[in-house]
């Protein structure tokens, strides 16, 4: 008898506790008009921020296809956007 006693008061704190954490997220979720207000406010929807991505994307792909067509080692570079100037492997 106690052992059951024991376990039914340990559901029940665990029960309690699960709820009390429910509760909390529900409390600090932010509503629907925050969460499209976070989103509009972020970096990456910023146009200037757009065009700065793309281009570090293109620099890093012309760069990896100038890497792949020649036998210089280009991480030795202190430059990477300009040709030469590094150590051969």
């Amino acid at each position: 008898m106690e052992t059951l006693r024991r376990l039914l008061l340990a559901g029940a704190l665990l029960g309690a506790g699960a709820g009390v954490g429910t509760a909390l997220f529900a409390l600090v979720t932010p509503g629907e008009e925050r969460k499209q207000a976070m989103l509009k406010e972020m970096p990456e929807q910023d146009p200037q921020r757009k065009d700065e991505a793309a281009r570090t994307k293109e620099l890093l792909l012309a760069t990896l296809q100038e890497a792949a067509a020649t036998q210089e080692n280009v991480a030795w570079r202190k430059n990477w956007m300009s040709g030469g100037g590094g150590r051969s492997a």
